[in-house]
């Protein structure tokens, strides 16, 4: 029998791996709805969906291996890194879904809530003032009018995997949808800043790099409390308190 790994769990979620096939568990099941509904319309390699009996979904394994790690170096060829950028600009181009994702939050709700995090990382201690208000600052670029775009929303560079230098599989949909088409970018290249020029290249247009720049500090910004309630560590080498502070 093959060995069951834990790929990640915590009070939300849990994905096991055993053999080639990935049995993801999630307490939300609209969470699942989305992914189901939007791996068959993105224009991408996705995972072939095997079965689903709620709370349980089936998906197998896609080939190749992840493009990076948060906090490890990438070991993935530059070409590999701009075929991610070309990969997505293939999504970004496509039909819109008829929902919106986390990509694109509402704008006014998405301020209040960075304002929010952002008081209780400086009262609680957690993260010195000034390193909050210079992110704080950083952040406000990425509240500006977008176009929308058929967006992942959660396209970490461990959701992306490669062969060589070519994209093989995009996995975790859960969070796709409309929205910000530089979010995606931003959620790639989160603590991989040298590889942004290579996505970049791959992407085939212009972009705002102060806006990717923005999403950075944003998401790392709220994020901390989060990772730090549900057993991961945001100070860990390269992760997100270290992209807060290459904003300094």
């Amino acid at each position: 029998m093959d060995e069951v790994e834990v790929v990640v769990a915590h009070s939300e979620r849990a994905t096991l791996r055993v053999g080639d096939v990935f049995l993801k568990v999630d307490a939300d099941q609209a969470r699942i709805d989305v992914e189901v509904e939007a791996m068959p319309l993105a224009p991408v390699p996705t995972p072939k969906i095997l079965w689903r009996k709620p709370p349980v979904l089936a998906i197998a394994a896609v080939q190749g291996t992840a493009l990076g790690r948060l906090g490890e170096p990438s070991t993935a060829s530059p070409a590999a890194w701009a075929a991610a950028g070309a990969a997505v600009r293939k999504l970004h181009a496509a039909e819109l879904p008829s929902w919106t994702g986390r990509a694109g939050q509402n704008l006014d709700e998405l301020a209040a809530d960075l304002d929010g995090e952002c008081e209780w990382l400086v009262t609680n201690g957690v993260l010195p003032a000034d390193l909050v208000a210079r992110n704080r600052e950083v952040a406000e670029a990425a509240f500006r009018p977008w176009t929308s775009a058929f967006t992942h929303g959660d396209l970490q560079v461990s959701h992306v995997f490669v062969d060589g230098d070519g994209v093989t599989g995009i996995i975790d949909w859960s969070e796709a949808g409309q929205g910000d088409a530089l979010y995606d970018l931003a959620i790639l290249t989160l603590g991989h800043e040298e590889r942004l020029g290579d996505v970049v290249a791959g992407y085939g247009t212009d972009v705002d790099l102060d806006v990717i720049r923005a999403w950075w500090s944003l998401r790392s910004l709220l994020t901390v409390r989060w990772l730090s309630e549900h057993g991961f560590d945001p100070s860990a080498p390269g992760c997100e308190v270290d992209v807060l502070r290459s904003r300094m």
